[in-house]
């Protein structure tokens, strides 16, 4: 159930943020010749590169996002890629990269949660509706100041607090699981909760990773 629950929601996920690409493009002006598709490409590749304008704590900033993708991609393919494709449980080398990156990624994890936290705090113009809803009831007006945000978009911040959110029983089941506190019942369960709470937090992060890059290339 869980492999086929899993290439469903990848399937869905990828397939949902192709339409959204094409129904909804970055620009205006975009188009799909090779020559169009070949300079996003490139503006892809250089989103990965340090810039110069950046500052010390930028640069921080940008080094812990890289390294944090990159454990990222590596567990993705070290849990999902001997369940989904080779049809059996993690074990052997699989396991041991899967182990050696996941502490690497939740120290990431938290140092980005640190980081972003401030920029990814909702505001009154993420929930205008509620705002109006509250200032009828008060009767008191809101002040017109708005906050700058690295991260302006509503959804951006949605998936940014549930990755946040679901990093903690995804990291709390797995270390729970190595210890004798549990017996087998339980150390399934956890495990179950872990593989479940894993899956949602990859989808998520894909989304979230895709929302950041639509971001950059209307700049």
């Amino acid at each position: 159930m869980f492999r086929t629950v899993s290439i469903i929601g990848f399937l869905a996920t990828f397939i949902g943020i192709g339409i959204c690409c094409i129904v909804f493009p970055c620009c205006k002006q975009c188009r799909w010749t090779p020559i169009a598709i070949l300079r996003r490409a490139i503006r892809l590749f250089t989103m990965l590169l340090l810039e110069q304008k950046l500052s010390p704590v930028g640069v921080l900033r940008k080094l812990v996002c890289l390294l944090a993708l990159l454990c990222f991609l590596v567990l993705v393919v070290t849990s999902f890629f001997p369940v989904l494709i080779l049809k059996e449980t993690i074990h052997g080398y699989w396991l041991i990269l899967h182990a050696t990156f996941a502490p690497v990624f939740a120290i990431c994890l938290a140092v980005l949660a640190v980081m972003y936290a401030g920029n990814c705090r909702f505001g009154k113009n993420d929930w205008p509706w509620l705002t109006r809803l509250i200032e009828r009831v008060t009767f008191v007006k809101s002040s017109s100041e708005e906050t700058v945000s690295e991260f302006p978009g509503l959804w951006q911040k949605i998936t940014f607090w549930l990755i946040v959110i679901l990093a903690l029983p995804l990291i709390l089941s797995i270390i729970l699981s190595m210890f004798s506190l549990f017996g087998t019942h339980w150390q399934e369960l956890l495990l179950d909760i872990h593989r479940w709470t894993a899956l949602v937090f990859a989808i998520i992060v894909i989304i979230h990773t895709y929302l950041i890059i639509r971001a950059k290339m209307k700049e």
